[in-house]
């Protein structure tokens, strides 16, 4: 058991280390207005058009924000337009990078409310307090800190939102239940994802990432639905929005906290633990391969 729990702490270590890596790049190269990042490059589907980033928020989303923080959107979709935000809640943003969808919750909530980013790379952290300075939004915070260990108070959330970064995450149990934690009962979220047939099997999931240059570590919907019944949320709802390869999708998640604590709620099953950072290809369809960027 000792082994097993070494073994799983080096595994999680390598991929933070393998993952902080990949975006301190990406938030490099945004910050200097380059689109030519390993993360940026990773942005097409299997028809070769583009499935991550700025292309899946609208014109009036992306008006008025900063450069640096759209060129730094990586994500499988645009959160921030399903969460339904209301003036005054409290959101809290999953691997926040460039600061993208705090600073449209932050004008979402408006003054009375308050819009915190989370984000374990240093270079993303300071790329969002200047795009938030940027963008003159001064509801927002950001935290350093991983997504499996949330450094905020239990209850304390009206609403977590995440883009594209849960399927990155190495103990995805973890992830689900910091998200129940910190959520005040009545809390909901809006989360964007990479999800998986329910077909694919593991290797098959990292075969259809490794196609698309990106990261290969999506649950399946079973998975997901199992999961999130687990830690205790009810409504649950996953929503497929576009192909990100075959059989891998880009979809929206929604769940809510009850007011009432969920006593017979089901046992957390097994979650794929294995997550692979796979760069595009020479012939693939990133950006320096005259793909979809």
């Amino acid at each position: 058991m000792l082994d097993q729990t070494a073994t799983e702490t080096a595994d999680s270590d390598r991929i933070h280390d393998e993952v902080r890596a990949r975006y301190a790049e990406a938030a490099t190269a945004a910050a200097t207005r380059r689109s030519d990042s390993a993360a940026q490059s990773s942005c097409c589907g299997p028809d070769g058009t583009a499935v991550f980033g700025e292309i899946l928020y609208g014109i009036d989303d992306r008006a008025g924000l900063p450069e640096a923080a759209v060129l730094a959107s990586l994500g499988c979709g645009n959160p921030t337009a399903v969460a339904e935000l209301r003036p005054g809640e409290r959101v809290l943003d999953l691997g926040s990078g460039g600061g993208i969808d705090v600073i449209l919750s932050a004008r979402r909530v408006g003054p009375t409310g308050r819009a915190i980013g989370l984000d374990m790379t240093d270079e993303m952290l300071a790329l969002a307090v200047r795009n938030a300075a940027e963008a003159g939004v001064d509801n927002v915070e950001f935290v350093r800190g991983t997504i499996e260990s949330i450094p905020l108070p239990a209850a304390s959330i009206d609403v977590v939102i995440s883009n594209c970064v849960i399927n990155l995450a190495a103990d995805k149990a973890a992830v689900l239940a910091e998200i129940a934690r910190v959520l005040r009962p009545g809390g909901r979220i809006g989360i964007s994802d990479v999800v998986a047939d329910d077909a694919l099997s593991g290797e098959e999931r990292a075969d259809r990432g490794s196609f698309s240059g990106c990261i290969a570590g999506a649950l399946s919907f079973a998975e997901y639905r199992a999961g999130l019944a687990a830690v205790g949320l009810v409504d649950v709802s996953i929503e497929p929005t576009h192909a990100v390869a075959d059989g891998l999708h880009g979809a929206i998640i929604k769940a809510t906290r009850p007011l009432e604590a969920v006593t017979d709620r089901p046992a957390m099953p097994t979650l794929p633990r294995a997550v692979a950072v796979l760069d595009a290809g020479a012939d693939g369809c990133g950006c320096g391969a005259g793909g979809c960027c």
